[in-house]
């Protein structure tokens, strides 16, 4: 039973990894990042053992593979600090990001279930996280409900 699981958590991986290949572009990697960077930081706050973890998620996440690791890193960076140095210009920035795809509903609905998996990627994907996953569904033109974020 186990081992079916993790057949099919690796069957899951690999999907996102082959559905990202598809769509392989800046402005895909943006929106997943900046979208990912809005749920890090979902609680206002990012502390060094998140910044940590999330690295460790961009380094082995499937989906995210197919690009340049130091252009993953340097991009989702970018999108954290201008967020920790001013919330209202980093969100602006990362929902710019997100709109650039909105109306690829098969690109909008792949970053969604990335940022959901980052969401969860410490084992809790918790109220806020949540809210603000919700929130990134309407600005990709998605239904919060159709990914049970409502």
């Amino acid at each position: 039973m186990l081992s079916n699981f993790l057949q099919q958590a690796r069957s899951k991986l690999s999907e996102l990894k082959n559905d990202a290949l598809k769509y392989k572009s800046k402005e895909f990697l943006n929106a997943a990042l900046g979208g990912s960077a809005l749920v890090i930081l979902a609680d206002g706050k990012i502390d060094p053992q998140e910044k940590v973890k999330m690295m460790a998620f961009i380094e082995n996440h499937e989906a995210l593979s197919i690009y340049d690791t130091s252009e993953v890193v340097k991009t989702w960076k970018d999108y954290i600090d201008t967020l920790e140095m001013d919330a209202d210009i980093g969100g602006a920035k990362a929902m710019a990001a997100l709109g650039k795809i909105k109306g690829k509903d098969d690109q909008a609905r792949l970053v969604l279930r990335m940022v959901c998996a980052i969401g969860a990627a410490d084992g809790d994907f918790d109220a806020d996280e949540r809210r603000v996953a919700a929130k990134i569904a309407l600005e990709l033109g998605l239904d919060p409900a159709e990914f049970d974020l409502k």
